[in-house]
């Protein structure tokens, strides 16, 4: 069986536990960033910013050898979109997306932005918060990882498409 392939983005800070949970279990990951991580675990580093997302889907193309069984994405505001679009073409016709979102990108009235990828079978990640002892903090890098891994594995089963809430919405958010 051939090995599959992932592109992770933004897989070098918070999401390096699922790039080296994937790794682990035989992918081959392609992880595209402006900083070269200390660890790579096993995946393939590519150097590229979300500011030139066709060089970044260059650069992930030439890494990969080949399309992509799976996407986790990462990627902030304004360049979610082009960047997404931009790796589209790098993804097998039924490649799984997961979409991870900060909490400030989603909220319990409006939902989850639509996914840029709709002809793909996508799962959707809003990061939270959990309260502690009447307080409230941000997500370890391993909770993280662990709420992006659990959707990546709804993905692969071909799960129908839904939004997973880790942690709780930012504590702020008030609800009128």
């Amino acid at each position: 069986m051939p090995q599959r392939r992932a592109l992770v983005l933004g897989g070098t800070g918070m999401l390096a536990g699922c790039v080296q949970t994937l790794t682990e279990e035989g992918w081959q990951v392609v992880s595209p960033s402006r900083r070269r991580p200390p660890d790579t675990h096993g995946a393939i580093w590519v150097q590229a910013d979300w500011s030139q997302p066709d060089e970044l889907a260059e650069r992930a193309h030439i890494a990969l050898g080949g399309l992509a069984d799976l996407l986790v994405a990462w990627v902030h505001g304004s360049f979610r979109v082009p960047v997404l679009r931009s790796v589209s073409p790098l993804l097998t016709e039924d490649c799984p997306v997961v979409e991870v979102h900060g909490s400030a990108s989603a909220n319990p009235v409006q939902g989850c932005p639509e996914p840029v990828l709709s002809g793909h079978p996508t799962q959707q990640v809003v990061l939270g918060f959990l309260r502690n002892a009447g307080r409230t903090r941000w997500l370890t890098h391993r909770e993280t990882s662990a709420g992006v891994l659990s959707a990546v594995r709804r993905a692969l089963e071909g799960r129908q498409h839904a939004v997973h809430q880790v942690g709780e919405f930012r504590p702020w958010t008030a609800l009128h």
